[in-house]
């Protein structure tokens, strides 16, 4: 197999979440506000988009899709050019460009705008389609009927529990990291210049990475902190920077669009 690198990489700005910070890793207190990222990827074989936000009619009014309780104790912050949308045409693309969609789980911060891309190959780690929609009591907020309603018709390729390597030439490789949900994934990308593991809900926050400590609602915590383990194992044999989706100091010292990666 001749190895290749994806082109481009940009991660694309977006709405924040203001939440207590207990909710992400014991032991910590106050708030807590965490970015919702999309990642953004140019390969010769297609243009592929990892992880989809919020829905973005949540941006401006969270309280009519996510009802007033949950949209209080989400500190929703943002404005509507922040919208996956909105952010790929600001890009110079079209968001029937995107061939292949990704999607870390389906919790609705990261799969809300998911029904944006229905001529897309979309992608989900083994289990997680059946369990968004039978979920476990305290994992059932997470999921929103209303968003799997409009992406059940939509071309899915489930993930057998194992890594998988989109294109063949290993720029990206889909990673199987259960335990947040039991679909999880994480996703490779190998730039000419830099190599990024998207972690997705995988880990939470840095110091959740160094201390392995599992999310408090994960799905499976042996899995979860095997999964902690196995990133910062491949962090070290990739030779590459984890992307910890919702870190803010991550998204503080990374680069985001339209700054591109290359």
């Amino acid at each position: 197999m001749s190895l290749g690198f994806a082109r481009k990489m940009w991660a694309l700005d977006c709405p924040t979440l203001t939440v207590d910070a207990t909710t992400l890793l014991y032991g910590l207190s106050g708030m807590i506000t965490i970015p919702m990222p999309s990642f953004l990827i140019e390969h010769p074989k297609g243009l592929v988009l990892f992880d989809t936000g919020i829905a973005p009619e949540a941006i401006t009014d969270p309280v009519s899709v996510y009802g007033q309780a949950l949209a209080d104790g989400l500190g929703i912050s943002g404005d509507p050019s922040h919208a996956v949308d909105k952010q790929i045409e600001a890009l110079g693309y079209k968001t029937t460009d995107v061939t292949h969609v990704i999607a870390s789980h389906l919790h609705f911060d990261h799969a809300g705008g998911t029904h944006l891309f229905p001529n897309a190959k979309h992608y989900a780690g083994e289990g997680e389609l059946a369990f968004a929609h039978w979920p476990t009591p305290i994992a059932a907020f997470c999921y929103r009927d209303d968003q799997l309603a409009r992406i059940r018709g939509f071309d899915w390729h489930e993930i057998p529990g194992c890594d998988v390597d989109l294109f063949g030439d290993g720029s990206l490789v889909i990673y199987s990291m259960p335990g947040h949900t039991p679909g999880e994934v994480s996703l490779k990308v190998r730039l000419a210049s830099r190599t990024f593991i998207l972690t997705g809900d995988a880990v939470h926050l840095r110091a959740q990475l160094e201390q392995e400590y599992h999310f408090p609602i994960d799905y499976d915590t042996i899995s979860a902190l095997r999964t902690l383990k196995r990133l910062k194992t491949l962090r070290e044999t990739e030779e590459a920077t984890l992307w910890i989706t919702h870190d803010p100091d991550d998204w503080a010292e990374l680069k985001h669009a339209p700054y591109c990666y290359e």
